[in-house]
């Protein structure tokens, strides 16, 4: 298999994180790719009309994306029933806590984007304020609502560990571990995990 992306994108590394999670590193291989907000990568495109990264080419020469469906597609072909348990309850705390994860990625992303990636003077203030405020809203709700669930390894805990990491390369200036101690335990225990060591992103 071949994940097509970059492992600064935290939807790509959230994706690699769960393949050595599920027994898969040594199956999949990651292809590097990198998209830009304003130009096409051809050979994304082909594979997939949203054109962005993470995409994943099954062995079966079959495209799959976003992270999410790749992630339980991992899962489903490890026979892996711990980090998406079928069970209905557990399940779908997983996946709503794994879709609280992935939205703070998209707006720590997007964020980047207005920042770096928009020139000077274009930068849109009141969509940086809110893209911020959803941040923190996320953050606040992952400290103080999921600790519990945070204490399992599965798709949810794998996607918040890692987008934590992004917003500390990309965003440092937010220092979200102030007055979040639940969450930076976790994050702090979580990244000893040889899946997050393995997958370890390069000096900013």
């Amino acid at each position: 298999m071949k994940l097509h992306g970059d492992l600064i994108s935290p939807f790509v590394r959230m994706s690699m994180v769960t393949a050595l999670e599920a027994g898969l590193g040594t199956k999949v291989q990651l292809v590097h790719a990198s998209v830009k907000p304003t130009s096409v990568n051809a050979t994304l495109e082909k594979m997939s009309p949203i054109g962005k990264i993470p995409v994943l080419e099954t062995d079966h020469g079959h495209p799959l994306y976003d992270s999410r469906v790749i992630m339980e597609y991992f899962c489903h072909i490890a026979g892996n029933k711990s980090l998406l348990p079928d069970e209905g309850v557990k399940r779908f705390k997983i996946l709503t806590l794994q879709a609280l994860a992935v939205s703070l990625g998209e707006a720590a992303v997007n964020l980047r984007y207005e920042l770096a990636a928009r020139p000077q003077g274009l930068q849109w203030q009141d969509w940086i304020t809110r893209a911020t405020a959803r941040i923190t809203s996320s953050l606040d709700s992952l400290d103080k609502e999921w600790t519990e669930s945070l204490q399992d390894v599965s798709l949810a805990s794998i996607a918040t560990a890692v987008v934590l990491t992004y917003i500390d390369y990309r965003h440092a200036s937010l220092n979200w571990r102030k007055d979040r101690k639940n969450l930076a335990l976790f994050h702090e225990a979580f990244s000893k995990r040889d899946s997050m060591v393995n997958t370890a992103l390069p000096a900013a």
